[in-house]
């Protein structure tokens, strides 16, 4: 999976899966630009990882759920590395809490479906012109949104869902320009996401209940995420990729 020479923009870059990709994807040559958020610790441990692979990076902030954050990542991505970008991966989403029904208000909707998929949605019409033939787009759906999600994580699984759905849309809007896109769809995998949302019973519990008997790593989703965004997987697009140990089939 030689990236050497291609551009690559991951947003959530700054820790757990999307650390992983921006290093996998500079370990393979790939200038990345790195969007974060809310931590500059985290910022500053993804660059020192990816320098660490011997990878060319800069790092962006951004609230991808606003438009004029988006334009000014599109901006500096130009500004530092030109006018053309070959890999996008949307990483960036979360859970923030898990709540029934009844718990749920407005505030927290808008939170929930803005973070995870209006970011998706404007994010990519925002980077689109800066792509071409043989770009590739890798989108951040879920298990979740093939089964409702756990307890309490029904606006989560809706919004991944909605990605999933939306990825074959754009595959199909984008495909006679030979821009491919494609969405992962991680199980119960290692992170911080799962460290403060998952009790400890119930990973273990998954974990059992999964063929290969364990939780998945960041850098096994990052390997893919690799594969998909590179000339390799040139035939493959608008599918939603499992990666989930075999706990649930497509």
């Amino acid at each position: 999976m030689n990236l050497k020479g291609k551009v690559a923009v991951v947003t959530g870059g700054g820790r757990d899966i999307g650390r992983a990709v921006c290093v996998k994807l500079a370990k393979e040559g790939a200038k990345v630009v790195v969007n974060y958020f809310d931590s500059e610790g985290d910022r500053d441990a993804t660059m020192n990882a990816i320098k660490a692979v011997g990878g060319e990076a800069i790092a962006v902030y951004a609230d991808v759920t606003k438009q004029e954050d988006i334009d000014n990542m599109v901006a500096k991505t130009k500004e530092v590395f030109g006018d053309k970008v070959d890999i996008l991966v949307n990483v960036a989403g979360g859970l923030f809490a898990r709540k029934t029904i009844e718990e749920v208000d407005e505030n927290f909707y808008n939170l929930v479906m803005n973070v995870n998929f209006k970011s998706t949605v404007f994010v990519t019409q925002a980077f689109k012109p800066l792509m071409s033939k043989g770009a590739s787009i890798v989108n951040f759906a879920s298990q979740a949104g093939r089964d409702g999600g756990g307890p309490g994580s029904g606006l989560y699984a809706a919004s991944k869902g909605a990605i999933s759905t939306y990825t074959r849309s754009l595959a199909k809007e984008f495909g006679p320009q030979g821009i491919r896109i494609n969405a992962v769809c991680p199980g119960m995998i290692a992170t911080k996401f799962h460290d403060d949302f998952t009790k400890d019973q119930v990973r273990i519990n998954v974990a059992n209940a999964t063929p290969l008997r364990r939780e998945g790593s960041a850098e096994e989703v990052a390997d893919l995420v690799a594969y998909l965004a590179s000339d390799e997987s040139s035939f493959l697009t608008g599918n939603n990729v499992d990666i989930n140990g075999g706990l649930a089939f497509s």
